[in-house]
């Protein structure tokens, strides 16, 4: 092997963060960009006019309307995550997630002429970007089934923070880009970014080592002997019935369900508390509303490696990890948003809360979006797809309960409740994983694992 030999595994997981770094370029783009397409829909008592920045052509979009756009990427979304991860166990995940996300980067470079042709048109583009988006992270999830060794899944599960630095590097981006050349660039310049990372991943991604052209065989070996016989060459349908009767799966689902809830309220909501209510600048916003997501992407490789190094010491059973790394990835954000209710009126106090909050949420690399592994290695994808569909509903409801406490009046004191309700969908979910969780390899997974180094920890299950 040359001595400048880079594992190929390690290119996976550059692109599996780059895949979701562009499924996020996407989903977020319009949470920032809305607030210079819209014309100001406050009420005014004293009867003036303000005179809003020219960004580029504004249309009488009501809270309700925005609310309704913002949440049509989820729908869309929720409807191919449930199939994606069994597309990908079947078609493979590579060609699955490539091809879906070449035609979502075209699409979004259309959004402004859609916009200039009606808002319905504009449901309909973002509709159709999340239906193609929703099958990449549980493609990315099959292809970290296939090739990350057990003692790297923290790492590997980590890579997919890349949607998080999607949201970090698109909100303040986008804010530069809308004050100097207009909004409809920000749409232009994702989706030329989108082409060109899609090239990448067609040729550095392969399905399995097997498949790949060029890895070693030394590497090949090294990841398919540390998989042992946890995963099977032949293409199944997953065993649907077995899911719905599997306390561990419901479990794992409403831990996933709590975590999306928070961090979805962020991503369609942040820019609008801190441009309206807390009144900063477009710009501000966007530099600000990334805050928190830098410390989740940092906290995420950073709890990540902790939990590999914890494995493989084996210091602790994969069930009680995964338990215990739910007290930061879920209880202490919950906390946080309590406190955030109670005592956020500072601009500076909101943001320092927020970041972290969901900084601390960077802990689910060793919780809820680890344990679809640990359940079923062989139907990770499938397992992923499910709990991503019901996982992407906060998405859509998020923003029309902030429309429903704000259509009004738009302060501190209407987002109270709304903190509450974030709250309390983190800390719920984390409990009844308490009760019911699990990270022992489920009997349905259909493969006899005695030959695998994972059966070594999970005998001391």
């Amino acid at each position: 092997m040359p001595c400048f030999y880079v594992p190929k595994r390690i290119n996976v997981a550059i692109m599996l963060f780059m895949a979701c770094l562009l499924s996020y370029m996407m989903r977020v783009n319009l949470s920032i960009n809305i607030i210079a397409m819209v014309e100001d829909t406050s009420n005014n008592e004293n009867g003036t006019v303000e005179v809003l920045p020219d960004y580029g052509p504004r249309y009488n979009w009501t809270q309700s309307d925005q609310a309704l756009l913002l949440g049509a990427y989820f729908y869309g979304y929720m409807i191919t995550s449930l199939p994606a991860g069994t597309l990908a166990e079947m078609l493979g995940a590579r060609n699955v997630a490539g091809y879906s996300c070449l035609v979502a980067g075209i699409l979004t470079a259309l959004t402004p002429a859609a916009a200039a042709w009606d808002k319905y048109a504009v449901f309909a583009v973002r509709f159709l970007i999340g239906f193609l988006n929703g099958v990449v992270y549980p493609c990315c999830h099959s292809l970290v089934s296939k090739w990350s060794p057990p003692d790297e899944k923290g790492k590997f599960v980590a890579s997919l923070m890349g949607g998080t630095f999607g949201t970090v590097i698109t909100w303040p981006i986008s804010g530069v880009i809308i004050e100097n050349l207009g909004w409809d660039w920000a749409y232009y310049i994702v989706g030329i970014f989108v082409l060109i990372v899609v090239a990448v991943w067609f040729y550095l991604v392969a399905d399995t080592p097997a498949q790949h052209s060029t890895i070693s065989i030394k590497e090949r070996e090294y990841i398919e002997n540390s998989l042992g016989n946890t995963l099977s060459n032949k293409k199944k349908w997953p065993p649907y019935k077995e899911l719905v009767l599997s306390m561990p799966f419901w479990s794992l689902m409403l831990l996933h369900y709590g975590s999306m809830w928070g961090l979805f309220f962020l991503i369609t909501a942040t820019p609008k508390f801190l441009s309206e209510v807390l009144g900063f600048n477009l710009s501000s916003a966007g530099v600000l509303s990334s805050l928190p997501h830098v410390a989740r992407l940092i906290c995420a490789f950073g709890f990540g490696g902790v939990a590999d190094w914890i494995r493989r010491r084996g210091w602790w059973t994969v069930t009680k990890m995964r338990k215990a790394f739910c007290l930061p990835s879920h209880i202490l954000p919950g906390v946080m948003l309590i406190i955030l209710a109670y005592f956020g009126r500072d601009p500076y106090v909101c943001v320092a809360i927020m970041t972290i909050s969901l900084g601390f949420n960077g802990a689910a690399t060793a919780s809820n979006l680890a344990n679809s592994q640990d359940l079923a290695p062989n139907y990770a994808g499938t397992l992923y797809g499910i709990i991503n569909c019901v996982g992407t509903t906060p998405g859509i409801f998020s923003p029309l309960i902030v429309a429903a406490f704000t259509e009004k009046e738009n302060t501190i004191d209407q987002w109270h409740w709304i903190f509450i309700i974030g709250a309390a969908a983190y800390i719920l979910p984390a409990l009844f994983f308490w009760a019911f969780g699990s990270g022992k390899i489920q009997k349905w997974n259909e493969v006899e694992t005695t030959e695998s180094r994972e059966d070594i920890v999970n005998t001391k299950l």
